[in-house]
């Protein structure tokens, strides 16, 4: 990779601009595995144990990146992780949001957990993400149906797009 490629995130909010699209990156959290997701997944992989539990010391939770990019007008936000803090929420919630990228993965609750990103960005179309099976036997398929469901019910006017692997969307 060339060194001109990579850019350092030094503050909160900053600001970069690829060739006239803007990017403003925001310290957030990972979300933090509860023990229910945890105590499933020791029992999913059982005898894989030894093999698997070096990763708790090798993918520590911590701090992530979130992404908000300006688009052909269009605001989209990027959460990676699902760790935001209330109070990061309702800061970033202060700024309009078309489009909203949130994280299906890492705690049993997580519908819940996005549905408050919802709630507190407001966006025009929500597009859940990171539902798959991206580490098995650790990881599993996150059903995004319910949380389409929730949505529906409670921000009426915010469109859903549930993605199928190697689709292309346009907006």
């Amino acid at each position: 990779m060339e060194s001109g490629q990579v850019h350092e995130v030094n503050f909160d909010g900053e600001n970069f601009d690829f060739n006239g699209t803007q990017a403003q990156a925001f310290f957030s959290q990972h979300v933090k595995f509860d023990r229910w997701l945890i105590l499933k997944t020791l029992a999913r992989i059982n005898l894989r144990l030894p093999k698997y539990l070096p990763l708790t010391r090798d993918y520590p939770e911590g701090q992530v990146l979130s992404w908000r990019f300006i688009v052909e007008k269009k605001a989209i936000h990027h959460f990676g992780s699902a760790g935001s803090t209330p109070e990061e929420l309702a800061r970033l919630g202060g700024q309009p949001t078309d489009i909203l990228l949130v994280p299906l993965q890492g705690h049993s609750r997580i519908i819940q957990i996005a549905h408050k990103y919802v709630t507190a960005l407001q966006p025009k179309v929500v597009i859940p993400t990171h539902q798959d099976n991206f580490f098995p036997p650790v990881s599993t398929m996150v059903d995004p149906q319910p949380f389409a469901e929730l949505v529906k019910q409670t921000n009426p006017d915010t469109k859903i797009k549930i993605l199928e692997i190697n689709e292309t969307v346009t907006f």
